[in-house]
């Protein structure tokens, strides 16, 4: 059995490894390959020295990858013809009647990228009990293939009404198509209620396949025979060869490590993350668990699959800034990524980013080298941030400033709404940042939240890739029931969760897997409502719909007196995690470091510490670093080493 993991997060601007075997961890960071992401994996494992393990088959490696999501955001999928009932082409135009600016007077709508000739129309239906009206021909289903094949796709997304009911029209159909074309079903992808939400996930499953596929293939080839798993947006793994299936699950796939890391290693119970890279930040809560949501957004466009909640925007280090139509500064979401990258990496960048800002504060040491060797050029820097400044009539130092307070207030407008907006306040919890940049913005975000008290992880700067060695195998299976609760039984309720539970776990057993722990959830919502609520399920039916009713009342502010309707069944099965425990590295010498405050134009002479000792306390001002990543601690903060190496930051001086 191998005990060699890695771990590796790609993101939009570096790659992360993190090595473990036995007691041993060793961490790397280079700069990401967006154009073939598997280049950058194999340069990584070379130089940690790992290709002999990988080629003995030793090696576990666990991923998170941006593949999907990239292509999602971009709408870079494969061409895809849309299958659905006839008179329901439209139904992915139409969307929903939801406006994200309601007071804009020519809003833009969000839609799938989907031209009408994409578009197949079937003359087959089925009633809300999967009775067939009229039927499928063989007549209509040669026809549809023959004009599938001269629309030529690369994919094909089967939406059928009421498939999750009944899918043998959908099976039919991708009998038909499937040797050819890559086939994604809704009565297989999401089988709900919701012709648009269904719709608009299978499409999505099916224009990302093919791109998945094709990068899974690449990159299992080259570590052969070693064993791959992708990480889910749901915090869980699967087999790469099961992947691109589930493409439209790997959305979150490197976000979701930093979580399960948070989860893993900190004692505290409430947290507030935010994961900053080079590209974007996203943040989440853990209040006393992590909250796995059903449903995702991108672009606009519900994707109703389990997933961490997650807030992401479009504010990293390599985010770039620049001056608005209305002369008004402003930063992201375009990123300068990982080629050319920010100014300062010299690499051919000519656009200021929050990382040049950084460097002409003096808050990232010039002298201590990057990922790869990269060393920062102050003078590119102070250039690109020159030329922003020419324009503003203001100085370098306080142009700088100015990108900083401008990133600093959109991650904190992301922090208020997972906890703001969502009945918590931000001083009852801690701020944990990791990600290479995420350090440098951790003190000032608490000020503006009023959070006292904030937490660095040990290996702060990989931890997403760190906290995937953690992860557990898994699957999440659905069905949809849409039945009064007092029409349902619970006999009913145990063949239905029997069903999903046998499926899942003959899925576990062909990676080799036993599931160890399962969980069933109900989502509920009254008769003629469209939102739903999630309960656990402990095995009585009546019990769970008066807990919807208790929590619709907590949430809501009321109950309806009418039924209550049980609308989908959901079963998660997980395996044994590969690790319980995830090893970590605490890391004084002082330097001449210039630094200056983001809210003014203030430079003056500070410190760096590097390598902070267990049990140290330093106050700021002063930058400490550490392995792929530096801490920014503020005026009237100090910064505390704890025993399990992670970095504690407080506000206040401390008492005499």
């Amino acid at each position: 059995m191998p005990e060699h993991y890695l771990g590796i997060d790609t993101g939009g601007t570096f790659t992360d490894f993190a090595y473990l075997h036995q007691d041993q961890l060793i961490t790397h960071k280079r700069l990401s390959t967006p154009s073939a992401p598997e280049v950058a994996i194999l340069d990584g494992i070379e130089q940690l020295g790992l290709t002999q393990l990988c080629e003995q088959g030793k090696l576990i490696i666990i991923h998170g990858t941006t593949v999907a999501t990239n292509a999602a955001l971009e709408s870079r999928g494969v061409k895809t013809a849309y299958i659905c009932n006839q008179g329901l082409g439209d139904v992915l135009e139409i969307g929903r009647q939801n406006r994200r600016d309601l007071y804009q007077l020519l809003p833009s709508k969000d839609r799938l990228n989907v031209p009408g000739d994409a578009i197949f129309e079937l003359d087959v239906r089925r009633d809300a009990k999967g009775k067939i009206k009229p039927p499928l021909k063989a007549t209509d289903l040669e026809a549809l293939k023959s004009a599938i094949q001269a629309y030529k796709p690369s994919a094909i997304a089967i939406n059928l009404l009421f498939s999750y009911i009944n899918s043998d029209d959908e099976r039919a159909i991708a009998d038909q198509l499937s040797d050819a074309y890559f086939v994604s079903r809704s009565s297989e992808v999401l089988p709900e209620i919701g012709e648009y939400e269904r719709g608009v996930t299978t499409f999505l499953n099916a224009s990302l396949g093919p791109l998945v596929a094709r990068y899974l293939e690449r990159l299992q080839h080259a570590i052969a025979p070693s064993q791959l798993a992708i990480m889910q947006s749901s915090g869980l793994t699967l087999a790469a060869d099961q992947a691109a299936k589930h493409s439209v699950r790997l959305l979150l796939s490197g976000p979701a490590g930093g979580l399960i890391g948070a989860q893993t290693t900190l004692s505290a119970s409430n947290i507030m993350t935010f994961d900053m890279g080079g590209t974007s930040t996203d943040v989440s809560l853990i209040d006393e668990d992590l909250s796995i949501g059903q449903s995702l957004t991108i672009n606009g466009l519900p994707i109703p699959v389990p997933a961490i909640d997650i807030a992401t925007i479009g504010a990293g280090g390599g985010s770039i800034a620049s001056i608005d139509p209305g002369g008004l500064l402003k930063v992201g979401p375009e990123s300068a990524g990982a080629d050319p990258g920010p100014a300062c990496y010299g690499m051919g960048g000519l656009k200021a980013t929050v990382t040049d800002a950084n460097v002409v504060l003096g808050r990232l040491p010039v002298d201590q080298p990057l990922a790869g060797g990269l060393r920062l050029k102050t003078d590119l820097a102070v250039a690109a941030i020159s030329d922003l400044g020419q324009q503003l009539n203001l100085s370098v130092e306080e142009t700088a400033a100015g990108i900083i307070t401008l990133a600093n207030e959109r991650m904190a407008e992301a922090l208020r709404s997972i906890s703001i907006q969502k009945g918590h306040h931000p001083k009852d919890f801690t701020l944990c940042c990791f990600g290479g940049a995420g350090g440098l913005h951790l003190c000032e975000l608490c000020d503006r939240l009023g959070i006292p008290r904030a937490l660095v992880p040990a290996e702060a700067g990989i931890f997403s890739a760190l906290g995937m060695l953690a992860a557990r195998p898994g699957r999440e299976k659905t069905q949809g029931i849409n039945q009064a609760s007092d029409q349902f039984s619970d006999q009913d309720l145990s063949r239905v969760v029997l069903s999903l539970s046998n499926a899942s776990r003959q899925e576990l057993a062909q990676e080799g897997i036993s599931a160890t722990e399962q969980e069933v959830f109900l989502d509920f919502r009254y008769l003629g409502q469209n939102q739903t609520l999630s309960i656990a399920y402990q095995g009585d039916l009546h019990s769970a719909s008066d807990q919807f009713e208790a929590l619709h009342e907590a949430r809501y502010g009321h109950r309806l007196a009418t039924l209550t309707e049980l609308v989908s069944v959901r079963v998660r099965l997980v395996g044994r995690p590969r690790l319980t425990q995830l090893a970590g590295s605490p890391a004084s010498s002082d330097s001449p470091l210039s630094k200056g405050k983001s809210e003014g134009s203030e430079r003056r002479s500070g410190r760096v510490a590097s390598n902070l000792n267990i049990g140290s306390k330093i106050e700021g001002p002063i930058v400490v670093t550490g392995p792929h990543t530096s801490i920014w601690v503020a005026e009237g903060w100090q910064a505390e080493r704890l025993s399990e190496g992670h970095l504690q930051l407080t506000r206040g001086r401390p008492q005499a």
